[in-house]
């Protein structure tokens, strides 16, 4: 069941959702080659806790899938390959060259925050850069499409349709979802769809909308290593990124800007 979010509600997920961007701040500031992903870790929970608030992925665990274990981390970081839902680890480094993609949510006040990331460490390949480009570019076309009035795949063929133009390959067994006091809400939002289909948006619909994009032909991400992370079939690097919105008229109010965005801005 989809929920319509009060104005009440909204203001909550601000602070969370805001929250949120602050944690991915402070990474862009502070990630740097050797650093391990234990190490951003726990300095993303650390900061999320020193807020009076609490991780949204620790001790996650999808409903009906009784093999997967909790999910064991504040933030899941997923390197090159890895589409999504990479679990830190002290043995876990990251290199000059890596793309690596930054998921975190934050809880308080009831409400949940969702945002991604794909930072770029140093010198990397222009194709690679061109693709971590392309995939943020996705997400703003399809942040501009949630607006009242609107289909939700309209959302999604935005999201498909930039990205397919520049040979890139959508992820099409992950997506995006509905947020609210729950983490993950219906509906799901897919990365690619036909325009004019799927429910009519509503102002005050809060939605996670996260384009996973890959450099190869991968149309899906498989599991490996203890069920979480989700790598690209053929190996090929992935971006990610994210945000919480809120379908309104006229423009979606985004609640995980970059408060560094905001200040150059």
């Amino acid at each position: 069941m989809i929920t319509i979010k009060s104005e009440r509600e909204i203001e909550l997920m601000r602070e969370s959702g805001s929250l949120t961007a602050m944690v991915l701040d402070l990474l862009e500031q502070e990630i740097r080659p050797g650093m391990t992903t234990m190490q951003l870790d726990r300095m993303a929970e650390e900061f999320i806790r020193d807020h009076q608030a609490v991780p949204s992925f620790l001790n996650y665990a999808p409903e009906g899938d009784p093999d997967v274990t909790p999910y064991p981390a504040t933030l899941c970081v997923s390197i090159n390959e890895e589409v999504v839902h990479g679990v830190p680890s002290a043995k876990r480094i990251v290199r000059e060259g890596d793309i690596v993609s930054v998921d975190c949510g934050v809880y308080k006040g009831g409400y949940h925050g969702d945002a991604a990331r794909t930072f770029v460490l140093g010198a990397i390949d222009e194709k690679v850069q061109l693709l971590v480009d392309v995939t943020r570019e996705s997400l703003e076309l399809g942040i501009a499409q949630a607006i009242e009035g609107n289909r939700l795949h309209d959302i999604s063929a935005a999201v498909e349709t930039h990205a397919r133009s520049f040979g890139f390959s959508v992820i099409e067994n992950m997506v995006g979802h509905g947020i609210g006091s729950e983490l993950h809400e219906d509906p799901a939002v897919p990365n690619y769809g036909k325009r004019n289909t799927g429910v009519r948006l509503r102002t005050g619909m809060a939605l996670a909308i996260e384009p996973m994009i890959a450099m190869g032909r991968s149309r899906r991400a498989v599991s490996k290593r203890g069920g979480w992370v989700a790598v690209t079939e053929d190996g090929k690097p992935s971006a990610h990124f994210e945000h919480t919105v809120i379908v309104r008229a006229g423009k979606a109010e985004v609640l995980t800007r970059s408060l560094l965005e905001k200040k150059l801005s």
